[in-house]
């Protein structure tokens, strides 16, 4: 059904009629999206006529009080089940976008949307693992052979330097200072960084430059630190494989990626005592607020041990 059938046929209201036929024909927006725009609108418009409030003369408080009708307040039977927070913020940039299309257009004055705010996302706190889980991964590589000595080695460099996956198959033997146990890394935008390497996986390291890359690479001249079977440069997904292969040995069956070693560095930095400058410089976030997510996972791991150790902590 096209966005410009009558009126009456759909129980729109004109104004929101005439700005989703805007949306069709000027703004090209797909069916599905129209839909979605109409059905909002539908419902707006049903709450404004309960309330006896015509769409142009609807304020702030109207939209807001709609709003909070489907976030879960009391509504006209009662309090309803809450939406979900990204059924309600589309449903906030629908009304931004309708009565910033009526202001543009001289119907409305004063733009009752200007204001509007849907609920924040509750931000995922990433999956980490405990000390005692790591140190069971990073066991895992058994044997000396070249593959065990590399998956040592990159696993005990993943947990020590808190790298991404990209960064890590972008190491160059070049970005390695043995002398001072530094490497030097590539994040986002090509940012270098300098990131303190701890000794296991120093020694790891040399180890695998001894006796595993040697073997790896054999004649063949290769730059890139970690190799495959086949001496050539790892891939995401390659890392990806020996990441995922070795905590399944380990017995660590929730989801986890090589991410979750990173995520695991923040958290037992930040728990061990250091400061979030230094944490944001080693992780090579550009922004602080994206540092601070740890601040928040470890005060949730803090409360999981009080209320598990408290005798009279019940939650």
């Amino acid at each position: 059904m096209s966005a410009t059938a009558p009126a009456a046929e759909l129980g729109i209201s004109a104004p929101m009629l005439d700005f989703l036929a805007y949306l069709e024909l000027e703004r090209g927006l797909s069916r599905n999206t129209l839909e979605a725009y109409r059905s909002d609108l539908l419902q707006f418009g049903r709450f404004l006529e309960r309330r006896d409030v015509g769409v142009l003369e609807a304020r702030h408080a109207d939209l807001a009080s709609f709003i909070s009708e489907l976030a879960g307040g009391p509504g006209p039977s009662g309090p309803r089940e809450p939406a979900a927070a990204a059924t309600l913020g589309r449903k906030v940039a629908c009304l931004r976008s309708f009565y910033r299309h009526l202001r543009s257009e001289g119907a409305i004055e004063h733009d009752p949307a200007a204001e509007l705010h849907g609920p924040r996302k509750t931000q995922r706190l990433p999956r980490v693992l405990s000390r005692e889980e790591v140190s069971l991964l990073l066991h895992q590589p058994r044997g000396t052979s070249p593959l065990a000595l590399r998956d040592r080695a990159l696993l005990e460099m993943m947990y020590a330097c808190g790298l991404r996956v990209s960064e890590l198959i972008g190491l160059a033997l070049s970005d390695i200072d043995a002398e001072e146990a530094m490497l030097r890394a590539r994040g986002k935008g090509s940012k270098e960084r300098l990131v303190p390497v701890g000794r296991r996986a120093m020694d790891a390291l040399n180890v695998y430059l001894a006796r595993g890359r040697p073997a790896l690479v054999g004649a063949r001249v290769e730059g890139k630190l970690f190799v495959n079977n086949r001496g050539t440069g790892l891939t995401r997904q390659g890392v990806y494989k020996i990441v995922q292969g070795h905590a399944r040995s380990a017995g660590l069956q929730r989801r986890m990626s090589p991410h979750t070693l990173r995520h695991s560095f923040a958290t037992h930095l930040l728990a061990g005592g250091c400061d979030l400058r230094s944490l944001q410089e080693m992780l090579g976030h550009a922004d602080l607020a994206t540092t601070q997510v740890y601040t928040h996972l470890s005060a949730e791991r803090l409360k999981d041990a009080y209320f598990s150790a408290h005798p009279r902590a019940t939650r």
